[in-house]
């Protein structure tokens, strides 16, 4: 809904902190498996943020690596640069590969 029928740039979470009549962003993820962003869609997330005139991190505070398994289609979660994947225990492509679906 948010990208108006465009590409999704990037998605997560986010939580915001509020100080009386200050609102600040405390927490900033790229947490979604729905879309899973690369860390780098940070680019396109600081960009929205600088238009909105609120205190933000530098970055995610913090920042997932997911893969898709070409063997299962399993979605997974990159940990410790663990390459396998956890459902079926197929090596997973060290980039991003998700534009491959």
């Amino acid at each position: 809904m948010c990208a108006g029928g465009k590409k999704v740039l990037s998605a997560g979470e986010i939580s915001f902190m509020i100080d009386k009549n200050d609102i600040s962003i405390s927490e900033i993820s790229n947490q979604s498996t729905g879309y899973c962003p690369k860390s780098e869609s940070w680019i396109e997330v600081n960009k929205v943020l600088q238009k909105i005139g609120i205190d933000y991190p530098d970055y995610f505070t913090t920042a997932f690596e997911f893969r898709l398994c070409t063997s299962c289609g399993s979605i997974n979660l990159v940990k410790d640069d663990f390459f396998v994947c956890q459902v079926c225990g197929t090596e997973l492509d060290k980039e991003w590969n998700f534009d491959k679906k």
